[in-house]
């Protein structure tokens, strides 16, 4: 591959510093449930000092629970361990404007210890492991991530002091497809795709979905870790921009009991030329069955990096486009795995993911799971041509503790990601499980408060 050119190169942004466009950078790196952690710097300071030098961030944001609580478990950062600091080294590649900020500029971190190791349990280390890993088979793992989201006309505060309950969300019926029914939004789309584009991320489409309030921005796929990247810094922006506007944003992999957000990831590789490696003939290569193949192999034993929360399981039903079946299907939409496209776009799209996923870590997944199949030369099976929910396959985990017991005794994520990585991981769950199991939810008070 080419080398990239940045969205923004550090010239440019001498200049826009230089001449008051440009007066603040963010510099931030993707946590463990995928969102931005970082620093606002002021723009001369960034260029004099943070640039070429770095900066430090507590090693706690790797090993706190959703809520930002310190928690137990974690080998890499503790009390007895003092919570030190991590580098964050900034990636030049990623250097971008962000128009929904006035004056800003973004780019993302790698980080490493202060021996200059990198932090293996960092979710951009370890999707960088499993693509060096491909890279040896020369091989390019290209990429496409299709987010969804609920908008509510109410803002965060609001959502908050109602305790999520009772919102209005934007559009009050299905409107999949609509073209009036994301009219009804138009200029807050319209915004987020335009802030998007002028960030860098190429944007293709909006459409509505099926639940009320639900729609879907797609963006065009890229190698593998760009798309990842884009993929964080748009769902922070998006709700950014929400916040701006006034209204709120979930992405939530299930908000209620109708349909869930889901976000299906497309993967396709090419090899040093640039040629799509999964097409032969018209149809499937020997290179793409194993590595579709090894999906299957791995699938349960990998949901937790595709289904990271306790709510994830929740859209996990049959019939409700959310995949039950460990299954592969051509063009099928009831089956886990799906092949679509053919010639240059031939590719495979996983299913299981929701809005909450970690895309680095999925895309990892995605990754280690097919380069097993490659290596153990796996056989793929017949595919699933009906209803792949009626039909007798092995079922997906339907619990995050589930998940989390296939992820800990796996021995193809031990080998793929090392026994630190899968600790680390199993130790996210276990923090998760620990406190929903501890907590009286409004579902037992409706049930149980006067009935019981």
């Amino acid at each position: 591959m080419a080398e990239r050119t940045p969205p923004l190169s550090v010239e440019e942004l001498h200049v826009l510093v230089a001449g008051g466009e440009i007066d603040t950078v963010v510099l931030a790196f993707p946590d463990m449930q995928g969102r931005l952690q970082g620093k606002r710097f002021a723009a001369r300071f960034f260029l004099d000092e943070v640039l070429h030098h770095g900066t430090e961030g507590c090693n706690y944001l790797l090993a706190v629970d959703t809520e930002m609580n310190t928690v137990e478990g974690y080998a890499m950062s503790s009390w007895d361990r003092g919570y030190g600091d991590f580098a964050m080294h900034p990636d030049l590649s990623t250097l971008r404007r962000v128009p929904w900020n006035a004056g800003t500029a973004m780019l993302i971190a790698d980080l490493a210890w202060d021996n200059g190791s990198p932090v293996v349990a960092a979710p951009r280390q370890i999707l960088r492991r499993q693509l060096e890993r491909l890279a040896e088979l020369g091989y390019t793992a290209m990429v496409g991530t299709e987010l969804e989201f609920i908008v509510f006309k109410d803002t965060y505060e609001q959502a908050w002091d109602a305790g999520y309950q009772g919102l209005t969300p934007a559009n009050q019926y299905n409107i999949d497809y609509s073209v009036l029914g994301t009219g009804r939004i138009e200029p807050l789309l319209r915004r987020i795709r335009n802030d998007m584009t002028g960030a860098g991320l190429v944007v293709e489409s909006a459409k509505g979905e099926c639940n009320p309030g639900q729609h879907e921005i797609v963006f065009k796929y890229d190698e593998a870790v760009v798309t990842c990247d884009q993929h964080a810094i748009y769902k922070t922006g998006t709700k950014e921009i929400a916040a701006q506007e006034g209204v709120s944003i979930t992405f939530m992999a299930k908000y209620n009991e109708r349909e869930g957000n889901s976000c299906h990831i497309h993967l396709s590789l090419t090899d040093t030329a640039g040629n799509n490696v999964m097409a032969d003939n018209g149809g499937m290569s020997e290179v793409m069955r194993h590595f579709l193949a090894g999906q299957l192999a791995a699938l349960r034993d990998f949901s937790l990096l595709y289904a990271p929360n306790i709510n994830s399981y929740k859209r996990f039903q049959p019939g409700s486009f959310a995949p039950t079946a460990v299954a592969w299907g051509h063009d099928n939409r009831t089956c886990a795995l799906r092949v679509v496209g053919h010639g240059r776009s031939m590719r495979f799209e996983n299913r299981l993911p929701g809005g909450d996923v970690n895309p680095h870590l999925a895309v990892a997944g995605l990754v280690a799971a097919g380069l097993y199949g490659i290596e153990q030369k796996l056989e793929l099976p017949e595919a699933c041509t009906g209803n792949a929910y009626t039909a007798d396959y092995a079922h997906v985990p339907t619990t995050l503790r589930e998940a989390a017991e296939l992820w800990e005794n796996s021995p193809i994520a031990k080998a793929a990601f090392g026994d630190e990585v899968v600790a680390h991981y199993r130790n996210m769950a276990r923090v998760e499980l620990d406190a929903f199991d501890a907590a009286v939810t409004d579902w037992e008070l409706r049930r149980s408060f006067e009935r019981m």
